[in-house]
């Protein structure tokens, strides 16, 4: 089968509405078919190159279009899947607080919370698209014949210690920025001025940095699993040969 033809069929896979049965197998006919792109040497409208570049190219509009969302105001504050409660170590702050009125100082921290993940989730782009960049055909093969989350665990896999370390000290400068800093020390103040309760410390900066990642990572699964179904959707030249032959 020529690389055209095979890569056609491929698109075709990912493409259309797929059935139950053929969802069923459909990681075995992506493997099969990246089998035959690879080794055809003949008819290279399309090249194995182009392919493994196409793929590149789409998860760089994911994570783009990931990063973008949650960037924006209310990204993650308004958003139920991903939004930031406080931690729980500030379950028994918050309560007391209440019982003098002052359980608002709370909710502005709660809120706080949200805005520095929003603010520092637009810096992980450049980490996402490092990690892309060094993606090899064998990665990219085991991401084409994989589950619809595949490029997701490959990225955890190969991100999240890098990533973490890397967002830590943004992470901390928009606490800052935000106010969030402010407004944890000023509640744990009040509480502290209350007789009798007991010592409670929170990391907001850890915290935050573990409850962002993983926000990135649950749309990352969302928009790769759009990919594959859609994959006309993406714009790029790339895309538009790869994915946009008729």
């Amino acid at each position: 089968m020529s690389i055209t033809a095979a890569g056609m069929l491929f698109i075709a896979l990912c493409s259309s509405s797929v059935s139950a049965e053929a969802a069923e197998s459909w990681w075995e006919k992506g493997s099969g078919i990246l089998r035959s792109l690879e080794e055809s040497s003949t008819d290279t409208n399309i090249s194995v190159e182009e392919i493994g570049a196409g793929l590149k190219d789409a998860l760089r509009v994911s994570s783009e279009n990931v990063v973008k969302q949650l960037g924006r105001e209310d990204g993650f504050n308004k958003d139920p899947d991903i939004h930031i409660p406080l931690p729980q170590q500030l379950d028994t702050v918050k309560s007391l607080l209440a019982k003098v009125g002052m359980s608002g100082m709370l909710d502005d921290l709660e809120l706080k919370l949200n805005r520095a993940a929003e603010q520092a989730a637009p810096k992980a782009k450049n980490l996402f698209w490092k990690a892309i960049k060094e993606m090899s055909f064998d990665d990219a093969k085991k991401i084409y014949g994989g589950p619809e989350d595949a490029a997701t665990q490959y990225f955890r896999g190969k991100m999240s210690s890098s990533l973490s370390a890397e967002m830590q000290p943004v992470v901390k400068n928009s606490l800052a920025e935000v106010g969030a800093v402010r407004a944890y020390d000023n509640a744990m103040t009040q509480y502290r001025s209350i007789p009798f309760v007991p010592e409670v410390k929170a990391d907001i900066t850890d915290y935050v940095l573990e409850k962002g990642v993983d926000g990135i990572f649950h749309y990352m699964a969302i928009e790769e699993a759009a990919i594959r179904r859609n994959p006309a959707k993406r714009t790029t030249d790339l895309l538009k040969l790869l994915f946009g032959a008729k």
